[in-house]
């Protein structure tokens, strides 16, 4: 167990004062003449709900302990010194930690170091010491994976603020809205946005369904609003997905080189806008539940409103599903134009009465997880007014780069067979509404049946459907500042994708935070060891609130997690640094000096026996596994000697290699693996407190979690892959011509990494053509000749490590 915490700021110690009296916690008058025993007393008493007297006082402190053997209400009429042993001995106590098995009683000192809790320490305490050590420790992290002052108002500690007028909130402590909105008292509304499109081909202007969350107090005073574009809000049709699903056991083939796949359908420009009858100060319709996102929640009780929409082709809206195009782009960009005051939405769909958002103060953040994120992504590169800032977690960054690999289809990890029209039939609400969706049910079908063909499943190839759909051209025109999170392990939206937006807003005049963690396709929001929610609040707190809370400068620019060590965050000033390492190969080895043997030609096969065929089809896994033990059967393994010490691993590694199929097409598959006996991190984080985690005062939670060591040691660990098609070396829209036998040069990037290679350990380079996890699997009778003499692998940035 270790604690990271990067959100905490300094204050000056009138700052301090200030901002414990707001919170009733410091008194002037009666406080000055306090010793420091005396003030820390008064101040644990005062954040102690249900004390009315100083007997109950007493009682409560009794069953804390100020030394190994002395209850602190005892301690207190010994009118002993404040010691820093003392303070932190019960701050542990306070913040939930149990004696013996998270600290020690006899050195809470030392455990609290241990800890990497944020720590004050004096020889002789003073009133202002006692007064500058108890704020920090309201921003403390407790065990439960919140600050000291959530702890207290997840009890009901600032229910008194909910009281408090409009023009009095936000209450801001070290930077960041504390939680002072009722959520009892939220608003909840519907609006629907008009679009400038017409994408269910129906003549009038596609509305967008808008929900909205916000506290009663933004009738008076406007707030910031967090919105989320989550195409799956409105429900999801997952037998349609299934049936969908395309057939990925068939071979690759050859393509031509004017192959050219149909252009996808255009949507109208000429349809009819809405009839406005009237204006309207209050909408006429609510919900009752909304799919939620849990960070969004712990932002609703600091006063953001939080909006939800699901954008075109979804339930209760107009439109189909587009998968990721300008026009779903479009649509959740009208709804940050809605609370910026730049468009019009409707009370309803058919009265005409359009209502503004009065109540949002123009200033607007994006938030979310895969295609959530997505989305955040593709508005923020339309440059649009109000939206100030998106925090996009997991993010697609180019369509092509999530179905699609250097001239291949190439599955999300996970997803065999899934593409692009998948997606738009599981999203595609409107089904929820059958006589809506009996409208609409032919048009839609040809739609996504002209998607099919735009797609391409024939040629793998990047065209105008995917550059229609790739966010990177427009990365130039981002205004907000970008918050990034992504896994290192992430199967699902490649790290490529996070990469590729991180080294654009690096060439730009805007702020970005990139945050790496050792996940896969997950929320980092509820780790135990990372303040990641109290990030945002202080981030938001600048982009939103406007204040000048020095967010920027104190959050890292990069911040990763390490991959050996639990609960381990390290800031870092960007993603890829040190020295370039060339890797080359020779026999079975991974070497940094150059292949001078033109003779060292390598061979495999990709067929595989038949039974082998069918069970690796139906579980990948057991695939992977006998491709770490092949022996040059359908593989090529290049192993480096042990590292002689830690290496840190950084950026986009490249692989230049020469090869020849024995058909007229073919694939090369690479995976680079850290090769040691070592207990890794845990695929996924593990639950150590499900629903312990309240974000708020009797209102939501979530389930604290966190990575831990595995139980037993693996001998490996994935840390990259990379796949290109034989006939894409020059680029995935170009088909060169492929004969059989003929020896071709590719150069082709692998994932990002940002990777630990432990003293010990090796660095291996696994070749190969089908990968039953991302790949078609054809098992054609086709063999590989590599001419290894000529094969470079380049890891831009490698670091030895102290």
């Amino acid at each position: 167990m270790k604690f990271n915490q990067f959100s905490i700021i300094d204050v000056s110690p009138a700052q301090e004062r200030r901002e414990l009296a707001m919170l009733h916690l410091l008194r002037a008058k009666e406080d000055q003449q306090l010793t420091p025993a005396e003030l820390f007393e008064t101040l644990l008493v005062r954040t102690r709900l249900g004390i009315n007297s100083p007997l109950t006082a007493a009682e409560w402190l009794h069953d804390l302990l100020a030394t190994p053997t002395v209850a602190l209400d005892d301690w207190f009429k010994q009118g002993d010194l404040l010691t820093t042993a003392v303070f932190y001995r019960v701050a542990f106590q306070l913040l939930r930690f149990e004696p013996a098995i998270d600290f020690q009683l006899d050195q809470p000192v030392a455990s609290w170091r241990k800890l990497h809790l944020p720590i004050r320490e004096h020889t002789t305490w003073t009133s202002a010491d006692v007064i500058d050590a108890f704020y920090l420790l309201l921003n403390t992290r407790a065990k439960n994976g919140q600050n000291y002052l959530d702890l207290l108002t997840a009890h009901g500690f600032l229910a008194w603020t909910y009281d408090l007028p409009a023009d009095q909130k936000p209450l801001f402590f070290n930077g960041k809205p504390i939680a002072s909105y009722d959520p009892q008292q939220f608003i909840r509304e519907v609006v629907y946005v008009e679009t400038d499109l017409d994408t269910d081909f129906d003549g009038q202007a596609d509305l967008v369904k808008v929900e909205i969350m916000r506290p009663r107090e933004s009738n008076v005073k406007k707030v910031p609003a967090v919105f989320t574009a989550s195409p799956y809000n409105q429900g999801t049709n997952d037998e349609w997905g299934v049936k969908a699903t395309h057939k990925v056991n068939y071979p690759l083939t050859h393509k031509q080189a004017d192959q050219q796949a149909p252009a996808e359908e255009v949507f109208p420009t000429n349809f009819a806008y809405h009839t406005v009858k009237g204006e309207a100060q209050e909408a006429t319709a609510s919900f009752t539940g909304t799919p939620a996102y849990t960070l969004n929640n712990y932002l609703a009780v600091r006063g953001y409103a939080i909006v939800y929409a699901a954008g075109i082709g979804t339930k209760d809206s107009d439109g189909f599903q587009t998968c990721g195009s300008p026009e779903q782009t479009a649509s959740m960009k009208a709804v940050v134009e809605w609370l910026h005051g730049d468009r019009r939405a409707f009370t309803d769909r058919e009265s005409g009465y359009t209502i503004a958002a009065g109540w949002c103060n123009g200033r607007v953040a994006m938030t979310g997880r895969s295609y959530l994120g997505t989305l955040a992504t593709a508005v923020a590169t339309t440059g649009v007014a109000g939206l100030k800032a998106i925090i996009s977690e997991a993010a697609i960054s180019s369509w092509y780069d999530y179905y699609r690999e250097n001239g291949l289809v190439r599955a999300a990890g996970g997803f065999q067979g899934e593409d692009a029209d998948t997606l738009a039939d599981e999203t595609f609400s409107r089904t929820k509404r059958p006589a809506d969706f009996s409208r609409v049910k032919a048009r839609y079908q040809n739609y996504v049946d002209r998607m099919a063909d735009a797609m391409d499943r024939q040629t793998g190839n990047y065209n105008d459907f995917w550059a229609a759909r790739d966010y990177r051209p427009q990365i130039a025109h981002i205004k907000a500042a970008v918050m990034m999170v992504h896994g290192l392990n992430d199967t699902n939206v490649k790290p490529s994708n996070v990469k590729a937006l991180a080294d654009g807003l690096a060439q730009l005049p805007v702020t970005s935070k990139l945050v790496l963690h050792q996940g896969q396709h997950i929320y980092i929001n509820a780790f135990q060891s990372l303040d990641f929610s109290e990030m945002v609040n202080l981030w938001l707190a600048n982009k939103l609130w406007g204040l000048d809370n020095h967010a920027d400068e104190v959050l890292p620019a990069v911040l990763v997690q390490s991959n050996r060590t639990p609960a381990t965050w390290t800031s870092y000033d960007q993603w890829t640094a040190g020295q370039p390492a060339n890797y080359y190969l020779q026999g079975q080895a991974l070497t940094t000096s150059p292949n001078e043997d033109a003779n060292d030609i390598q061979h495999f096969s990709d067929q595989q026996a038949t039974p082998d065929y069918t069970r690796w089809c139906q579980a990948p896994d057991k695939w992977q596994d006998a491709l770490f033990h092949d022996e040059g059967r359908f593989s090529r393994h290049f192993t480096s000697a042990p590292v002689s010490q830690d290496t840190l691993l950084r950026g986009t590694p490249r692989l230049t290699l020469q090869v020849a199929s024995s058909a007229d097409h073919g694939l090369i598959s690479v995976q680079l693996v850290d090769r040691g006996t070592a207990k890794r991190l845990t695929p996924s984080p593990v639950i150590i407190n499900r629903g312990g985690l309240p974000l708020g005062y009797h209102w939501a939670s979530d389930d604290l979690r966190e990575f831990q060591l595995q139980k037993t040691p693996t001998d490996y660990q994935v840390i990259s892959r990379g796949h290109i098609n034989l006939q894409n070396r020059h680029s995935a829209r170009q088909t060169d011509e492929l004969f059989a036998g003929q020896l071709v040069t590719v150069a082709f990037d692998l994932q990002p990494l940002f990777h630990q290679l432990a003293a010990g350990h090796q660095l291996e380079l696994i070749i190969y053509a089908t990968d039953y996890a991302f790949t078609l699997r054809g098992n054609e009778n086709i063999s590989y000749r590599l001419p290894v003499a000529k094969a470079k692998l380049t890891i831009p940035g490698s670091q030895p490590l102290d």
